[in-house]
């Protein structure tokens, strides 16, 4: 495990990791079912609303929000299994940019961080 963070606070991150999967794949399969492959994605349910032009229409229009959704759920659950991966190897917390340690705070509101905050800065201004 990383040095530079104390085990409680590698525990409790982690612990909010695993909550946030959870709640992750929780929302997915309420409209999505999980495919076979190994990297545990989902695929959207089409709808049955009826036959009809309007049912056929609301189908479509649901369809397309899901897949919207499932795209963005799917990005959060990647950031999520990183970041337990990099809990792993003990490189969880390192800036990708800089290569120093995350502030903890910033850590603790958004686990899945990959870059410190002056880094980020950094970023949002060139772009």
């Amino acid at each position: 495990m990383s040095s530079h963070f104390s085990v409680e606070f590698l525990k409790e991150i982690k612990a909010k990791l695993l909550q946030e999967q959870e709640k992750l794949e929780r929302e997915l399969s309420s409209f999505a079912k999980k495919t076979r492959d190994e990297n545990g994605e989902f695929t959207s349910k089409f709808p049955d609303y009826g036959t009809d032009e309007g049912e056929s229409a609301a189908e479509v229009a649901e369809y397309d929000t899901n897949l919207q959704i499932e795209e963005t759920l799917e990005g959060q659950l990647r950031d999520i299994k990183k970041a337990l991966k990099h809990l792993e190897e003990g490189v969880y917390g390192i800036c990708k940019y800089c290569n120093k340690p995350i502030e903890e705070r910033r850590l603790l509101a958004r686990p899945t961080s990959g870059s410190c905050v002056s880094c980020k800065k950094t970023l949002m201004q060139e772009a």
